[in-house]
């Protein structure tokens, strides 16, 4: 592997990472650990009881913090310095800070990638400019991630953050695939090609849609542990039965897996799925395993992290196995 994939690569193993712990941060509500940005409780390194935080310091905030519980439905005027010392969470708020330090090494890696993408500039223009387009989309998805916390985990927000982070999986993924002079290419015949590229633009599609709804209903998970702080996690499903987001979400989960095994018939029939099409399926049938435990038996935390954690990996998977596609390995 050449030095500029093992940073491409590297940048987006750091992002999977982040997702994951991205996943752990919403699943234990500690989302608001840090009520402040880029601080946490007025602090540069979260404070680990109550009496290290200044609420002098804060107190200056507190407008701020009124505006994000009215944007929340809450009462503004229940804000202030007694409350916010109820909702100090040591616990949650060193949570959400490592989330934060977390996004580190993902901005060093893919600042380094673009910086490295100018020696692929002459030879692969195109590399470059997706390593330009992930540094981009890093810097938007910060700047959204700022906004999150002050709008206090606003739905739509959120959606269009996990979307940001699936195109700046695409544009990585193509950095490493694409910075070399010999990338991957799924082995299909010429004649099937076509066909094989359309199922691949099918699963991208039903996994990319299953993936916005995913974030969707985690929103409305978020509502719900407001709403029933001290209700069992098992007690949501019920509730969540009754949004036609989740049902949807639940059923399209079928679509997913037809259009792998679609996919894969296809390269199988034709060529060879490889380890590429092998992970996709393999993750594609976890996840509908993961499903059928949060549906029917518990809605575990644990599960839902894992879910959501492999779901960014399939989505990477995806994107690899459909730019190795367009340009097949040609197979009679």
């Amino acid at each position: 592997m050449a030095r500029f994939q093992k940073i491409a690569v590297g940048a987006l193993a750091a992002l999977i990472l982040l997702i994951f712990i991205g996943a752990i941060v919403r699943v234990t509500g500690a989302g608001m650990g840090c009520p402040d940005w880029p601080t946490c409780w007025g602090c540069l390194v979260p404070p680990t009881k109550l009496e290290d935080v200044d609420f002098a310091k804060l107190e200056a905030k507190l407008p701020k913090f009124k505006a994000k519980a009215a944007q929340e439905g809450r009462d503004p005027d229940t804000i202030t310095l007694e409350s916010l010392r109820g909702e100090f969470n040591p616990v949650k708020a060193w949570t959400e800070y490592l989330n934060r330090l977390s996004s580190m090494p993902l901005s060093l890696l893919t600042l380094a990638t673009f910086i490295a993408a100018f020696g692929q500039r002459a030879k692969r223009s195109r590399v470059f400019w997706s390593a330009f387009g992930a540094l981009v989309l890093l810097l938007a998805n910060a700047w959204m991630g700022a906004r999150i916390v002050h709008s206090g985990l606003k739905p739509g927000i959120i959606t269009t953050h996990l979307a940001l982070a699936m195109l700046m999986l695409g544009s990585l993924m193509y950095c490493a695939w694409a910075g070399t002079d010999r990338p991957w290419r799924a082995e299909i015949s010429p004649l099937a090609a076509g066909r094989m590229r359309l199922a691949l633009l099918v699963l991208f599609a039903v996994v990319a849609g299953e993936g916005i709804m995913g974030a969707q209903i985690r929103e409305i998970t978020d509502e719900m542990a407001r709403a029933h702080h001290h209700a069992p996690r098992g007690e949501w499903i019920g509730e969540l039965e009754k949004t036609t987001i989740y049902l949807v979400h639940r059923s399209f989960s079928w679509a997913v897996l037809f259009a792998s095994l679609w996919a894969f018939r296809i390269a199988k029939r034709h060529g060879s799925p490889g380890r590429v099409g092998r992970v996709v399926l393999g993750i594609v049938l976890a996840q509908m395993a993961l499903g059928v435990i949060m549906s029917w038996i518990h809605l575990y935390a644990w599960v839902q992290v894992l879910h959501v954690g492999l779901a960014s990996v399939l989505l990477a998977f995806v994107w690899l196995w459909l730019f190795g596609a367009w340009r097949p390995a040609a197979k009679a």
